[in-house]
């Protein structure tokens, strides 16, 4: 594959959307680690449940303890740092086969896949299913991602989609 074809561009446009996903993930780890205590105080406040609906049943689920909030926020962040390396690591192993055989090529997508997953694990599960769903995010005014991480999972689900399909032959 040497000249410019449709499976060329295919290809390209499979490792430029990993690694779009890839660099995204650092600016976001570098976000929290240089502004910790703006992203932390986030997820205290999702995990307090303090700015959810007054008198709202659901407060009984709440997690007030700082140090479980910095646990979880860690975590968080070790996700995000995975998933990171994982689509960068993939970009690069995509980039080293884009001339390769069609099997070879497919072979070089697994850490672009497993870095998508875990993407997809932080902001569908962890953001949308737990952080709405048990800790009612989605009634906050103030500290509401539900936009932010829809934008992500549906950015996110179309390149694990669009890298799966064995089209790039």
């Amino acid at each position: 594959m040497t000249h410019f074809t449709t499976a060329c561009v295919i290809r390209r446009s499979k490792l430029g959307m990993v690694l779009m996903a890839g660099i995204f993930g650092l600016l976001i780890v570098f976000s929290n680690l240089t502004d910790y205590s703006s992203n932390y105080e986030f997820v205290g406040h999702i995990l307090s449940m303090d700015t959810t609906r007054p008198n709202n049943e659901l407060r009984y689920r709440a997690i007030t303890s700082p140090m479980l909030h910095h646990r979880i926020y860690w975590m968080i962040i070790t996700f995000e740092i995975t998933y990171t390396v994982c689509c960068l690591l993939g970009a690069y192993q995509l980039y080293k086969k884009l001339h390769a055989p069609r099997k070879e090529f497919h072979e070089a997508k697994k850490y672009a896949i497993v870095g998508l997953m875990i993407g997809i694990f932080v902001y569908y599960f962890c953001l949308q299913v737990v952080g709405n769903e048990w800790f009612d995010m989605d009634t906050s005014k103030e500290w509401n991602a539900m936009t932010w991480t829809r934008n992500v999972i549906d950015y996110m689900m179309t390149a694990l989609i669009f890298l799966a399909l064995k089209i790039d032959h």
